[in-house]
């Protein structure tokens, strides 16, 4: 059953695979920014729903910028879920770009890549954050740095939060939580740690029951007179809060 299922899922996710392509190759250079935007929405809420997960926002996302929002970060779907509960451009690990259509869409939507182990290159994508939130874009960072157990948020890294205090931009904190629908339990099948490969994770969620993925927005925040590793301190708890405070 659970493999009919993960078939099934399969097909409708490669349909949305080519109508992603479709969209990228014939429309992404003759419209807007504002139009390029909800086609990412409205197709990363598509993709979800493909594979059986339906996408719960609590609280309200930024409808303009400059915001730079800061989540935690469970799977290779998180950007999908940001993404489907409201747009943002991301700055993402430079491995995505090579993901097949992810990492095509992704470049399309304004991602920003970052070399996280090259402290120049961290630089670099500082320099090119305060730019864009200057220019009244929303942004959004992982800054644990990596992928947690989908029930435990690690320390932020406060690295990339400079951006925001160049500029005086405020940091909006949001909570991703993964859960069963049926039951409400919390679920482990999209997360993606350690050593485990890509193509693992992708088939636990296709096999997974009917999900829920839980998206809660906490109000913006002021780093004004903070220094960034204290910001980073608060912002992490108060993303954990926002965790716990997601259960059913």
């Amino acid at each position: 059953m659970r493999s009919l299922r993960a078939l099934w899922r399969i097909a409708k996710v490669f349909f949305f695979i080519a109508q992603g392509l479709w969209i990228q190759r014939t429309q992404f250079k003759k419209i807007n920014a504002s139009q390029k935007y909800n086609h990412v929405k409205t197709w990363s809420q598509r993709m979800l729903g493909a594979m059986g997960i339906e996408v719960k926002v609590t609280g309200q996302p930024p409808l303009q910028g400059p915001m730079l929002i800061v989540s935690n970060h469970i799977s290779w779907l998180d950007i999908l879920v940001i993404h489907a509960s409201g747009f943002c451009r991301f700055v993402s690990k430079a491995e995505i770009k090579h993901w097949p259509v992810l990492g095509a869409l992704a470049d399309d939507a304004g991602t920003l890549f970052i070399e996280r182990e090259s402290r120049r290159d961290a630089l670099r994508v500082v320099h090119h954050m305060a730019q864009a939130l200057q220019a009244g874009d929303v942004l959004a960072v992982f800054p644990e740095g990596t992928t947690g157990d989908g029930i435990h948020i690690l320390p932020f890294h406060a690295n990339l939060l400079q951006a925001a205090i160049a500029v005086h931009a405020p940091i909006q904190p949001v909570a991703l939580k993964f859960l069963d629908q049926q039951t409400g339990d919390v679920s482990l099948a999209p997360t993606y740690i350690g050593e485990e490969t890509l193509l693992t994770s992708v088939w636990r969620t296709l096999c997974a029951p009917p999900l829920q993925v839980s998206v809660r927005y906490g109000q913006p925040q002021s780093g004004e007179g903070l220094e960034r590793r204290a910001w980073a301190e608060q912002l992490q708890q108060q993303v954990v809060q926002l965790y716990v405070s997601s259960n059913p």
